[in-house]
């Protein structure tokens, strides 16, 4: 049986588990919520590459991504714009996107990732 690892946890909920040879990064949103929705999504993403780093991997370990966005109309090219040009060559995990009501109005995308260890 696998230990479990756990980073940077607290009575809620941890940014990031390690199990059974997987990496599991929980929905990541933009510290700063003023921003357009290609920066908060650079943002995020800069935070997942953080907790992919601190996890001993990178994104091209990537398996599976989950994509939410408060509106998909208006900012889904804008944020596959960031998305494909961060995402490693040849290694594009599978992925969802929709649209959803965010935990406050001024988020426009939460990402959270499936990683193999």
């Amino acid at each position: 049986m696998s230990d479990i690892v756990r980073i940077e946890t607290n009575q809620r909920m941890s940014r990031v588990v390690k199990a059974a040879g997987l990496v599991f990064v929980g929905g990541q949103t933009s510290n700063d919520r003023t921003l357009d929705v290609k920066v908060q999504t650079a943002r995020v993403l800069d935070k997942i590459d953080g907790f992919l780093e601190q996890a001993g991997i990178d994104k091209t370990r990537l398996v599976s991504a989950q994509v939410w966005l408060a509106d998909i109309e208006r900012d889904f090219a804008g944020m596959n714009e960031v998305w494909d040009a961060w995402t490693a060559p040849a290694c594009a995990p599978t992925r969802a996107t929709v649209q959803a009501r965010l935990a406050s109005s001024e988020l426009l995308v939460e990402i959270a990732v499936v990683a193999l260890a």
